[in-house]
Order: structure tokens, then C-alpha cells, then sequence
């Protein structure tokens, strides 16, 4: 009879020590808790900050983009080309039956300027015996003459002709090209970022499935060892076996998506070399929102007045505005008629043996004037409506962009905000679930609940869990969206913290 009470005393030894053993298994980590023990020791993690600076160093869209100032630049550089000074020269000679008819060498330098006054400077050297006398040089000169004028259009072309015309579009296309090029990088931007917050959701969920699957194995645990001791029945081993399976296919569909997002954040990053670059198994992204790149506190006003001033596709239809006014003060100058004016000296100041002459505007020179006009300038007059019109459709265009854009950022600061607000609401409903979960599993020990509760309220806390992780997520695209929305340029990332 003394070995009845040294039993029951044993079995309830045991039972509290397989009480305590179960109550510090089961207890539920936090958001934190995970993080630390997760990143602990074998995770590498890749901060946003350090992503984003491999996109902008390597991603060849972005060297796409880098290369367009340059071309644009060399566009004027091609452009300019039209005033570099030109120098010409030819040498015709006829000889025939013995005779020298003709010997002419002549020697041009144009220096085209700016302004419509081209100089130009002339050697000529004629002589023969059947050189025309309006070529004719006189023997004394050693046959040989120097002119130099200038040609002065004082009608069409005098304030604006093809050249200048070409420069200056030339110009703004290279302000074009620079919008151009930060809206090609704000959009691999946008991308980056949406993909490695899906990256850092699928994380996330596959840390909370585990982390529900260990719960669950737990308690599967726990039944059997109770049904074995007769204090659980077969049907709660089977409940129990189900949640365990169930939270395994889980895990195996969370590990999937996660996989396939580092592959899709890998089309991001490329080496120095230019070589393709694959996201290793053990990088993890960031988990503390707390240290982020984006500033959140930038006033609604102040993103819409930056956007109307600088949002790339705003600038880029303004100065396409410029450039069809230019088209249109080259249509509106060609109406005029064309009157060149063109004097030249002849061997003066310096004449052909390089000597200096006195000039004498009066003697010793070659005047002319051109004059010509269409006379319906049918040609000119359509030129001229056509680029109105294309003015009037483009500043109807560039209305619409920033009635589109106001109203984008507008709705991208409201869903900011609200999910922003949603976020605390749902911070607080997981704790909820949490702090019932936890009396679920202290009734269960003491037996006082059942499988059902337990897996319903372990459903419900995942469940809420992977919303919150997911909400976070939406939020952080959100505030990429708005950003993008109002043209920031590289979405507001500090340039010195990712460069």
C-alpha cells in the first residue's frame, strides 16, 4: 500500500514536468522574435538601401539611360556643325592644239556665324588665252586676286533660319533626353522596389508558417503523448495529424513563392562586368521598417507643386512646346521674302601678294542682291498652320498630364495614408490573436479546451499575421507609387546612401 502514493507522486512529477516541458515549446514568438532568431547567425541580409544601389550602378536599362545625355550631346555637337568654317578649293585647265585656253585655280574660306553675316574670303588665280573678261585677272596682279565680303539676308533669315533653328531644338533635346533619361530610371526603380517588397512579404510568410508548423507538430505531439497516456481521444490525434500536415503543404507552397521571388529580384542585379547575377539562398531582406531610405512626412501641396515643376513627363512636353515654337518662328520667318545682300573687296585690305591696301568701299568691289518669292507661298502658309495645330495638341496633351498626375498623386497619398492607418489597427488585432492563442494553449495543458478551438484560433492568428505582413508590404509599394506618381527623381532614394 506504501507503493500507491510513491506512484501517484511519480506520475505527477511527470505530468508537471511534461507541463512546463510543453508551456516553454509552445510559447509564441513575436514579429521580432522571429526576425532574431531567424537572421541570427546564417542569414546574410540585403538592406533596400544596398539592392538599390546595385540597380543603379549595373542594371542596363540604367546604362541605357546614362548614355542618353551623351547622345544628346553629341546632337548638338552635330548640329554646331553647320557653322564650322569651310575652306574650298578647285583647279580647272584647258589645253588644246598647243594653246592654254584656260588655267583657273580658286581658293574659298566660308566662316558662317551666328548672327547672318558670313564672311568669306577668296583666291583667284585666271589666266589663259581665252579666259572669259568677267574672269579676267590683269597681268600686272600676276594674274592673281583676293575678295573678301560678307552676305547679309535682311529679309528672310535674318532672325531665324534652319541652322539656328536646328541648334537650338538641338538644345532642348538635350534637356528632353535628361527627363527622358530619370523617367527610364524612376521606372526600373518602381519595379525594384515593388518586387523586393514582395520578396520581403514571401520571407516574412514563410518565417510564419514555420513558425506555425513547429506550433503544430507541438501539439500533435502533445495529443499523442496524451492519447498514449488514455487522456486523449483517437479523434483528437487525427485533428491533430491533419493541422500538422496541412501547416507542412504550407510551408512547402510558402518556400515556392519565396524561391520565385529571389528569382525575380536576381533580374535586378548584375556585376560590374556586366555579367547576370543570381540572389543566394541565404540573403534575406531587411525586416526592420524603421531604417528606410523613403521620406514619409513630404505635405500633399508640396509632392504636387514638385510634380507640376519637375515630374519628367511634364518637362518633357513642355520642352517639346519649345521646340514646336521654334518650328513655328522658322515657319512664320519663312513667309518673308528673300533678300540677300552680298559686297565684297577685291584685293583689299590685303591684296594677293599679301600686302595691306587702304580700303576704298567705293572702287574696287563686287556688290549684289538677291531677291526671291513664292507667290502664293502655299508651301510656307500650310507649314506655318500645321505647327500651330501641333502646338494646340500638344498644350491640350500637357493639361491632361497634369490633371492625370494631380489626380494619381492624390489617390496614391490617400491609400498611403489610410494603409498607414490600417496598419496600427492591424498591429493591435494580432496581438489579440496572440494573447488568445496563448490562453488556448495554457487551457489545453490544463485541460480545459480542445483541438478545435486550438486550430481555429491558430488559423486565425496566421491568418492575421500574414495580413499584417502583407499590408506592410502594400504600404511600402504605396510609398514607391506615390513618389513615382509625382516624378521624384530616383524615387527620393538618398543618392549618397545607395551611389
Amino acid at each position: 500500500m506504501k507503493k500507491l502514493p510513491i506512484f501517484l507522486s511519480l506520475v505527477t512529477l511527470f505530468t508537471c514536468v511534461v507541463t512546463v516541458s510543453h508551456a516553454q515549446v509552445l510559447s509564441v514568438k513575436s514579429l521580432d522574435e522571429l526576425i532574431e532568431v531567424n537572421t541570427a547567425d546564417t542569414a546574410r541580409i540585403l538592406p533596400l538601401e544596398s539592392f538599390i544601389g546595385l540597380v543603379l550602378r549595373n542594371h542596363p536599362i540604367v546604362k541605357q539611360a546614362d548614355l542618353l545625355p551623351e547622345s544628346a550631346k553629341q546632337g548638338i555637337r552635330l548640329a554646331k556643325g553647320a557653322f564650322d568654317p569651310k575652306i574650298e578649293a578647285s583647279w580647272d585647265v584647258k589645253n588644246f592644239d598647243d594653246k592654254e585656253y584656260y588655267d583657273f585655280f580658286n581658293t574659298t574660306l566660308k566662316v558662317p556665324t551666328w548672327f547672318p553675316v558670313d564672311p568669306k574670303v577668296t583666291f583667284d588665280r585666271n589666266f589663259g588665252e581665252f579666259v572669259n573678261p568677267e574672269n579676267s585677272i590683269p597681268a600686272p596682279d600676276n594674274f592673281r586676286q583676293v575678295t573678301a565680303g560678307v552676305s547679309l539676308p535682311i529679309g528672310r533669315g535674318l532672325l531665324i533660319d534652319q541652322r539656328r533653328a536646328t541648334v537650338k531644338q538641338a538644345e532642348i533635346y538635350s534637356k528632353i533626353t535628361d527627363a527622358e533619361r530619370l523617367k527610364m530610371i524612376n521606372k526600373v526603380l518602381l519595379s525594384a522596389s515593388k518586387d523586393y517588397w514582395e520578396w520581403y512579404f514571401s520571407f516574412y510568410n514563410y518565417l510564419l508558417i514555420e513558425e506555425s508548423l513547429s506550433i503544430s507538430e507541438t501539439i500533435y505531439n502533445m495529443v499523442r503523448q496524451d492519447f498514449e497516456f488514455g487522456e486523449a481521444a483517437a479523434i483528437d490525434t487525427v485533428r491533430a495529424a491533419t493541422s500538422y500536415q496541412q501547416r507542412q503543404v504550407d510551408r512547402r507552397n510558402a518556400l515556392i513563392d519565396f524561391k520565385r521571388a529571389g528569382l525575380i529580384l536576381s533580374n535586378y542585379i548584375w556585376s560590374d562586368d556586366e555579367s547576370p547575377l543570381v540572389l543566394q539562398d541565404d540573403m534575406v531582406p531587411q525586416l526592420d521598417l524603421t531604417n528606410n531610405l523613403l521620406i514619409t512626412d513630404i505635405p500633399l501641396d508640396s509632392l504636387v507643386s514638385m510634380a507640376l515643376e519637375r515630374h519628367p513627363e511634364l518637362v518633357k512636353t513642355s520642352l517639346k512646346l519649345e521646340q514646336l515654337d521654334i518650328d513655328r518662328r522658322l515657319a512664320k520667318e519663312n513667309l518673308k521674302p528673300t533678300l540677300d545682300l552680298n559686297y565684297n573687296l577685291i584685293n583689299s585690305p590685303i591684296n594677293a601678294q599679301g600686302e595691306f591696301v587702304e580700303v576704298q568701299l567705293r572702287n574696287n568691289y563686287k556688290f549684289g542682291v538677291n531677291f526671291g518669292i513664292p507667290l502664293f507661298l502655299r508651301k510656307e502658309r500650310s507649314k506655318l498652320r500645321q505647327t500651330q495645330i501641333k502646338i494646340k495638341q500638344t498644350g491640350y496633351q500637357l493639361n491632361l498630364q497634369e490633371r492625370e498626375i494631380v489626380n494619381d498623386i492624390q489617390a496614391s497619398y490617400f491609400e498611403l495614408d489610410n494603409t498607414q492607418d490600417m496598419l496600427e489597427l492591424m498591429n493591435e488585432s494580432v496581438d489579440f490573436y496572440k494573447r488568445i492563442f496563448e490562453l488556448e494553449i495554457l487551457n489545453l495543458e490544463l485541460g480545459e479546451s480542445d483541438l478545435f478551438k486550438i486550430n481555429f484560433q491558430q488559423d486565425k492568428l496566421l491568418d492575421a499575421q500574414i495580413k499584417l505582413m502583407k499590408m506592410r508590404a502594400n504600404m511600402e509599394k504605396a510609398r514607391v507609387g506615390l513618389f513615382w506618381s509625382a516624378g521624384l527623381p530616383y524615387l527620393n532614394f538618398n543618392q549618397d546612401s545607395v551611389r
